[in-house]
């Protein structure tokens, strides 16, 4: 009996050093994440118009919500932003699923190659963003040199100020830039797969296909589901790209939820819709978060069933 007590002290010293020490981060998170998010909530609230200060700020419930539904630019924003996160995350999981198959070969130089191929990913968001609007830049742009010169394209287009086209230098950045992560998380994936399975394949005379479809494909899925965590959630928050490259146009044919939101909260000053504009933006990547945590903890059960 005294035993027991004694162990019962001493776990409840081990649970209060250890809220102590949680504690801080604890703290830091209440100040960093949850007040804004909180204080943006109240904000979205309000009738908060910087053009109009004479209004001040009064009380209006949800009509900023409301208004952002009946709005079309908002669904076209939203509309916007789902196909730039299917295109662009789908080409990156394929291209990145290749480039990892590849770099997990043994060759010579692999691991300078690996290095090169992170360069892209090390480059500024801004930086590489500029790099691309400047191929695709006029009619005489690199980009129409070369395809004219091939023969793709019997005449130049003028890449920025068709709303189709200025999707191509977008998600072709987007791409450019992003697929050396996801390549790098599945390169991961693919090391931690014993090679005795291939060995075991081989010798029940699978070929090569059959070994990619029934051994690696299974057994990385979990790498490919955070990698599709991540790049969905970044996708969809895509600001600064699209910023820069497009600057949404033309006209808001290439314009993200996130730009919309920027051009309601800090370019019209209306701060009561871009609040509820960005409360809306974090509910949708928290639902998406929760979903696919969700989907992966009911991979991976699976997957040590």
């Amino acid at each position: 009996m005294l035993g027991a007590d004694r162990r019962s002290g001493i776990e409840q010293q081990e649970a209060r050093l250890a809220w102590r020490l949680i504690l801080p981060a604890l703290v830091t998170i209440l100040l960093v994440a949850l007040f804004p998010l909180l204080w943006t909530l109240w904000e979205s609230l309000h009738l908060h118009d910087l053009r109009m200060p004479w209004l001040g700020k009064p009380f209006i419930g949800v009509d900023n919500y409301v208004e952002a539904f009946r709005d079309p630019r908002f669904w076209s924003s939203l509309g916007h932003t789902g196909f730039f996160a299917v295109t662009s995350v789908g080409l990156e999981l394929i291209i990145g699923l290749g480039l990892a198959l590849a770099l997990n070969r043994a060759f010579r130089g692999r691991g300078l190659v690996r290095a090169a191929v992170l360069i892209p990913w090390a480059i500024p968001t801004v930086v590489s963003a500029l790099l691309w609007r400047f191929m695709f830049e006029g009619e005489s742009g690199i980009v129409n040199t070369v395809l004219v010169s091939l023969g793709v394209l019997r005449e130049p287009v003028v890449w920025f100020i068709q709303p189709v086209a200025a999707w191509v230098p977008v998600i072709l950045a987007d791409v450019w830039k992003t697929t050396p992560f996801v390549a790098l998380l599945l390169l991961a994936g693919l090391q931690n797969i014993d090679a005795s399975l291939y060995e075991a394949a081989r010798i029940d005379g699978a070929s090569a296909w059959r070994q990619f479809r029934h051994v690696t494909l299974p057994l990385l899925k979990p790498a490919i589901l955070v990698a599709l965590i991540f790049r969905t959630l970044d996708a969809f928050r895509v600001f600064d790209l699209i910023y820069a490259l497009t600057g949404g146009g033309p006209g808001t044919s290439t314009e993200p939820i996130a730009l919309y939101t920027f051009n309601a909260l800090l370019q019209n000053l209306q701060f009561g819709y871009g609040s509820a504009l960005s409360i809306i933006v974090f509910v949708v990547t928290f639902s998406l978060a929760i979903l696919y945590i969700r989907f992966l903890g009911a991979e991976l059960t699976g997957a040590k069933r």
